[in-house]
């Protein structure tokens, strides 16, 4: 009897380490290029090749853009599983929003940008969809705002991208191609000014056609009859970007919409198109790339924070527990660990993981801007305090001199202390910073609105009202709202409320109190204060919700359930009947207000300047 259970025990043991085991991740591989790291469970040639074609899709915008910005504050990683079962682990929910055998995917978010391509299917044309999205980063670190036509043209133009042994084939075919033939055309004063996801809702033929056509003409506006190797397409541009408005851009670089469809239709029947062919940069040395075979904890880690990103908290916690299990001073663990904890509400737990992940390894500045966000000094008024979070933040910047949410805490920061002219200065770099982001164009503009220049003021809004959609532009029409008449010449701009019917709803306008969520995450209540009064709101189904740019912790943690309370809200709802909430949100917008200056300013001695 008693060897029965010892033997049983015996076997009870091996199974549970069985399972254990199931569930640590075999060692990935690590390739890491001058710009570029790459993840693999494949072999380390093919991370150095998959390294080696980032690094010259890279190159065509150095070589081509010598005054491109091609750094952001936003580091990327490249996972290169090599077949369908390891992508599918890699991220599983991701997987289930996808169409099975999906050559490749990049992620971009405000903190990390993730690039995901199966060697499996490393052939050309493979990973069209991954340099697309590379491209765009590129043109959202450089623009301010592109039409949809434009940005995804040129994001389909170098998109195809190609590579054949020695040679860089740029703006080879795709197959979006295909779409243009046996369909009434777009016509290019359309293609220039519509949102083909509400013109054409629904009617995906017409949507492809959309992306194919602003493939087209870019394609043309570099290789066709007269457009002088795209610098006609330059000189649009940058009409575009001093603020003139489209068509009237668009005619002065290229002549009449008429006569530039007709070439443009004769262009495309040709059925045949160039491709710019460039000799492959000889300074990238593939076999130069440093490699090396990451541990256990590392491999879980990697991929465990890939599906915080992913908003797959529930697989990424086994994976990091795991991960400081197996190595409890690993750095980027602590780090994900306190993701994990801050997209919970745990706020003080996130804190501690934020503060040893960044004692552990003094590079980590995103630990070092949460910890730091997170602390009480962060939001006292005292001057002592408030030195605290100027010197944090400026440590912060010292580490990622790119990273532009810091430097929005700081220009709230010299806004607290009424130094409004710094303030600006600050908001303006953080613009250079991330220039797509229309939140930051809105701060610079209520700064100068506070600084008594609002024709300068005016200017800004406008720029944002008539270029961005949704949110964004409604935050700039408020402003636009509060400017004199006498700044505006005439122009009038009213908000854009998402409705589903004809009623309009109701609205209500307050500082978030609280806000919570069911256990199941999709039944939200927002509590707001209005005029002392308080008001509960909660959610039914899909909503639309917008937010600040300026938010400390961005899109990439954004939820309903933690971290609004102090945020302004105007909230549109339909009323209801049961007596415990005002209403069911139908849309729902949160602001991040210029702070008031503090009473105590940090002393002169203390005020370092920036």
């Amino acid at each position: 009897m008693r060897a029965h259970q010892v033997l049983r025990t015996t076997c009870l043991m091996l199974a549970c380490a069985v399972v254990a085991a199931a569930h640590k991740e075999s060692p990935w591989v690590e390739v890491r290029s001058p710009h570029f790291l790459v993840l693999t469970n494949g072999s380390e040639g093919s991370a150095r090749r998959i390294a080696k074609e980032f690094e010259q899709v890279r190159s065509v915008f150095a070589r081509g853009f010598p005054n491109m910005r091609l750094e952001s504050g936003s580091p990327m990683l490249i996972f290169a599983p090599r077949d369908e079962v390891s992508m599918k682990h890699l991220v599983p929910i991701m997987w289930k929003k996808r169409p099975p055998n999906v050559a490749g995917y990049f992620d971009h978010g405000w903190e990390r940008q993730f690039a995901v391509v199966r060697l499996d299917q490393d052939i050309p044309g493979a990973y069209q969809v991954v340099y697309h999205e590379y491209t765009h980063t590129l043109l959202s670190a450089n623009t301010h705002w592109l039409p949809m036509w434009l940005n995804e043209g040129l994001a389909d133009y170098y998109g195809g991208t190609r590579f054949e042994g020695a040679k860089v084939y740029v703006g080879a075919p795709i197959q979006r191609v295909q779409a243009m033939y046996g369909q009434a055309p777009i016509s290019l004063e359309e293609l220039i000014t519509v949102n083909p996801y509400v013109k054409y809702r629904g009617d995906d033929r017409r949507i492809d056609l959309f992306y194919a056509e602003s493939w087209a003409f870019v394609h043309y506006c570099i290789f066709g009859e007269g457009m002088q190797r795209g610098e006609k397409l330059g000189v649009f541009f940058k009409n575009l970007d001093k603020g003139e408005e489209q068509k009237k851009a668009f005619t002065e670089a290229f002549g009449s919409f008429d006569a530039m469809q007709d070439n443009l239709d004769k262009y495309v029947r040709r059925f045949l198109f160039q491709s710019y062919v460039m000799t492959a940069d000889e300074a990238i040395k593939e076999k130069e790339f440093a490699a090396r075979k990451l541990s256990v904890a590392e491999t879980e880690t990697a991929i465990g924070g890939y599906r915080i990103w992913s908003r797959d908290p529930t697989e990424a916690k086994e994976l990091i527990d795991d991960a400081l299990t197996e190595d409890p001073k690993l750095a980027e663990a602590h780090e994900y660990k306190a993701f994990l904890y801050f997209n919970d509400g745990k706020d003080e737990e996130a804190r501690k993981e934020f503060t040893t992940a960044y004692e552990l390894d003094s590079g980590r500045y995103l630990s070092l801007y949460y910890s730091t966000m997170l602390s009480p000094f962060a939001w006292s008024d005292a001057p002592e305090d408030q030195v605290k979070l100027r010197d944090a933040l400026r440590k912060v910047l010292s580490i990622n001199p790119q990273f532009a949410e810091a430097e929005i805490e700081l220009a709230f920061w010299h806004a607290r202390q009424g130094d409004l002219k710094t303030a600006l200065g600050v908001s303006r770099r953080a613009e250079q910073l991330e220039p797509s982001l229309a939140g930051y164009h809105i701060l610079s503009a209520r700064i100068l609105q506070k600084l008594g220049r609002t024709k300068e003021a005016a200017d800004f809004t406008q720029y944002v009202a008539k270029r961005w959609q949704g949110p964004d532009h409604n935050e700039a029409v408020e402003l636009w709202n509060e400017l004199p008449d006498a700044d505006k010449q005439g122009e009038k701009l009213s908000v854009e409320i998402t409705i589903e019917g004809t009623t309009l709803p109701a609205s209500a306008e307050g500082k978030v109190t609280a806000s919570s969520c069911g256990e199941d995450g999709e039944r939200s209540t927002v509590t707001i204060s209005k005029n002392g009064e308080k008001l509960t709101f909660h959610t039914q189904g899909a909503f639309s919700a917008g937010f600040s740019d300026t938010l400390w912790y961005g899109a990439d943690h954004f939820s309903l359930c933690h971290h609004l309370e102090g945020l302004r809200a105007i909230v549109h709802f339909k009323p209801s009947d049961d007596k415990k909430f005002a209403g069911t949100i139908t849309s729902m917008e949160l602001r991040e207000d210029l702070p008031n200056p503090v009473e105590k300013k940090v002393p002169d001695s203390f005020a370092l300047g920036n």
